[in-house]
């Protein structure tokens, strides 16, 4: 009875010895007596032969390396940063991958050719093109030369970031004096701007008040001056003060002698003196 339950503890050991799970989003390779077979696993139990077998499981999702590196400009400076490199393992070539270069992919062979391939596009630009625009024009260069070396090994580099440029201190100096000159630049131009629309609104204004008078004088006729005198002296006779308007005819000019009329005075009169 004791045997019976030994050899039952025996055969549940190797069967759960012999399991294996591949989780969705790997894929696993069965290596016998140091071969690896040429089908990969994909998720889902997987049962082997412990004594002679093994399956290595790999990743096949997409996984970030991050580097840090000195990276040489045109101009000959080294510039530090930091960049994140975002592959993923072909499925199907997964056993290719771990027969010619082994589990250590990531040491032997990624990190080799982006260091090889950020070299050579990093001379290419200079260092202030790292701050610019231009990055994303030399991540997406460095990508295609990965792309290039890696060609049949089964991984697929997806991007490559430059996440953080630092920049020499006095070449960094230099980019922040040319970025304040631009600024500056920019503010006298719309003070530039600001005065000459406030100059073109005062032209504008002047020819306004130019056109008004214009036409104020050409509606001024002779009859129209002469109306008008006649009913202004019409409203200055109904006018109790004493006043002497002096006129040569047409336009009247009054003289007020005397504001307030005196208590002891009944009529006031008016005297229209006329020049001819």
């Amino acid at each position: 009875m004791r045997n019976v339950k030994f050899l039952m503890l025996f055969a549940s050991f190797a069967l759960l010895a012999s399991c294996a799970v591949v989780k969705q989003g790997e894929v696993g390779v069965k290596r016998t007596l140091g071969k690896y077979s040429n089908t990969p696993y994909t998720e889902g139990l997987r049962i082997y032969n412990p004594f002679v077998s093994t399956i290595v499981k790999v990743p096949v999702q997409t996984q970030n390396l991050e580097v840090e590196l000195v990276i040489p400009s045109k101009e000959g400076l080294n510039i530090r940063s930091e960049v994140s490199i975002l592959y993923q393992l072909m499925q199907r070539q997964t056993p290719t991958l771990l027969r010619e270069i082994g589990e250590s992919y990531e040491r032997n062979i990624i990190l080799p050719v982006f260091r090889s391939a950020v070299s050579d596009v990093s001379a290419r630009f200079l260092a202030k093109d790292m701050h610019t625009s231009e990055r994303a024009t030399i991540e997406v260069a460095i990508r295609d030369q990965m792309m290039k070396l890696l060609d049949g090994r089964g991984i697929e580099i997806e991007a490559v970031l430059l996440k953080s440029i630092q920049l020499p201190a006095s070449l960094a100096r230099a980019i922040e004096m040319k970025l304040e000159a631009e600024q500056q630049a920019e503010r006298m131009k719309f003070v530039l701007d600001e005065e000459r629309r406030e100059a073109d609104r005062k032209r504008i204004q002047a020819e306004g008040v130019r056109d008004a008078q214009a036409i104020i004088s050409e509606g001024l006729t002779p009859m129209l001056l002469q109306y008008k005198s006649i009913e202004t002296f019409l409203e200055l006779a109904k006018s109790p003060n004493a006043k002497v308007i002096i006129s040569d005819g047409s336009t009247p000019l009054p003289m007020i002698l005397d504001s307030e009329p005196s208590r002891n005075t009944t009529n006031t009169g008016t005297r229209i003196q006329t020049r001819n």
